[in-house]
């Protein structure tokens, strides 16, 4: 085992030394899939699994705070997963206010949940909330919780807001379709004053973002890891950033 983790520390160092600062993300998305399977896999109950993927989140943020990433956003309830049935989903509630609480416990990072927050209970609301009033004046890396997150209700909300702020400044339908522009709509998303991501990650093998910050992403750089999240390792994360940094980023062109 020791002789294990003295080849994966070698093997790390040699990563960063391959990472230049300045060929590294500003933002940094993750899709924190497969700790369902992982718990089948474990022989663990499904409870553990998201325990387990909890685990890694926190080992995950500290790893980006690390290598100077301003933004980190973490997907770890879909609008699709509310459906799930109350016996599943209330513990996966549980585990996931916990996360929250013990990232705002750190004192180092100000966390801000985003998604559709009215769908939730109202007492998963109040920690998530609780969670963000009392890091908000915190000056470090921005860590986004997306609970009850899709892209697609994402952009419904934001078109919402948009609509609500123009009628209420007594602008008409008309005169809003004259005037509109994407970035009036990038001023109603959840990450509104945030960069976009510039490197999504997923784990458990699924190629496919599933809706994750879908007007955010249109120019990001993917990157799709077949490990299980729980089973994420530094120098899966280290692997991904150098493939990041070979990248000729395009922007579309």
């Amino acid at each position: 085992m020791r002789l294990r983790d003295l080849a994966y520390g070698l093997y790390e160092r040699r990563l960063l030394r391959e990472l230049p600062p300045e060929r590294r993300p500003a933002h940094v998305g993750a899709i924190v899939d497969g700790n369902r399977r992982w718990a089948k896999w474990a022989g663990a109950d499904v409870q553990g699994g998201y325990q387990a993927g909890a685990d890694k989140v926190v080992e995950f943020v500290q790893w980006c705070d690390e290598l100077d990433v301003e933004v980190v956003t973490l997907w770890v309830l879909s609008t699709d997963n509310l459906g799930r049935p109350v016996d599943d989903l209330t513990p996966l509630l549980g585990v996931i206010t916990d996360l929250v609480d013990v990232l705002a416990g750190t004192a180092r990072w100000p966390i801000r949940p985003m998604g559709a927050l009215d769908l939730l209970p109202s007492s998963t609301v109040t920690r998530l909330k609780t969670a963000a009033d009392t890091t908000a004046d915190i000056d470090g890396m921005t860590v986004n919780v997306a609970v009850g997150y899709g892209g697609r209700h994402e952009l419904a909300d934001a078109v919402r807001s948009l609509l609500v702020e123009h009628a209420a400044k007594g602008t008409t339908i008309e005169e809003l379709a004259e005037l509109l522009d994407v970035d009036h709509i990038a001023e109603h998303l959840y990450t509104k004053g945030q960069p976009d991501p510039d490197l999504v990650i997923r784990t458990s093998g699924e190629q496919r973002l599933s809706g994750f910050l879908l007007w955010q992403s249109a120019h990001s750089e993917f990157y799709f890891c077949e490990a299980l999240w729980p089973d994420f390792r530094r120098v899966d994360f280290l692997r991904a950033l150098r493939s990041y940094a070979a990248r000729e980023r395009r922007f579309g062109h």
